[in-house]
């Protein structure tokens, strides 16, 4: 059985994008299928530092750091007892070599090692992230708002809230691609506020050999800062089909 890891999270930025259903045809592999806010998939990127991060029961003296980046796509498959939803995360990138060691080996979750130039100042800040296999490339600034964007898939900041704290559960592709390891994060005081972006840019998202024009926009970014967490282990789903996109592309080399 996999520790529970505990930890702090200093801060969480989730950079969202409707998109398509059918741009996703490609890309989910199945059990997976995109779930929907009025008609629309929803996907992106977390941008999270942690600190203090260690197996449960440990004293914080003994925790790590690490500045990390996450592909996400909001998911349902059909479960034992009916519909499941979460996040399916093809791929993660982090300034952590230990994360990238025992990722996918101790704990869930393939890494790739990356660097990351992160600014913050009194209401903004500012995260670029580039992987050493240059498969990665990411850039985000905006600072603190009260609302979400015109156009926005999500009502309001509750609605939007709401939605990604029932997206708590991830699926990512194993290290051997048979099959999907599950990490479950769990918060305290679940708290997110609107982030009014002047820059996104994402090599994923902005291909458009991957996502054709007029299939995929940005939608709205959420910010949060300062939660205890907890990241619990769920069990292994089995693959029933290769990914003819996305999960070759970013697992050819896991090491």
């Amino acid at each position: 059985m996999r520790p529970v890891v505990a930890g702090w999270i200093d801060r969480r930025v989730l950079v969202n994008y409707r998109v398509a259903p059918d741009a996703l045809d490609g890309i989910l592999p199945a059990p997976f299928r995109p779930k929907l806010v009025r008609g629309h998939a929803v996907a992106g990127i977390c941008l999270i530092r942690l600190r203090e991060v260690r197996p449960r029961g440990l004293p914080a003296l003994v925790g790590v750091g690490s500045e990390n980046a996450a592909h996400r796509i909001a998911v349902e498959w059909d479960g034992e007892d009916g519909v499941c939803e979460g996040v399916y995360v093809p791929r993660r990138d982090t300034s952590s070599g230990l994360n990238v060691l025992v990722g996918g080996r101790l704990f869930p979750g393939v890494h790739r090692r990356a660097r990351f130039e992160v600014r913050e100042w009194d209401g903004g800040l500012s995260v670029a992230v580039r992987s050493r296999d240059g498969d990665t490339r990411i850039a985000v600034r905006g600072h603190v708002s009260h609302t979400l964007p015109p156009g926005s898939v999500f009502a309001s900041r509750w609605e939007a809230s709401d939605f990604f704290q029932h997206g708590a559960l991830g699926y990512s592709p194993r290290r051997d691609l048979g099959g999907f390891e599950g990490m479950e994060l769990r918060t305290q005081n679940w708290s997110v506020e609107p982030l009014d972006v002047d820059l996104v840019e994402s090599s994923f998202f902005d291909d458009r050999a991957r996502f054709p024009e007029g299939s995929i926009a940005f939608d709205c970014a959420l910010l949060m800062r300062d939660l205890a967490h907890e990241w619990h282990a769920r069990p292994q789903l089995a693959a029933r089909a290769p990914a003819p996109g996305l999960v070759p592309a970013f697992n050819r080399d896991v090491g």
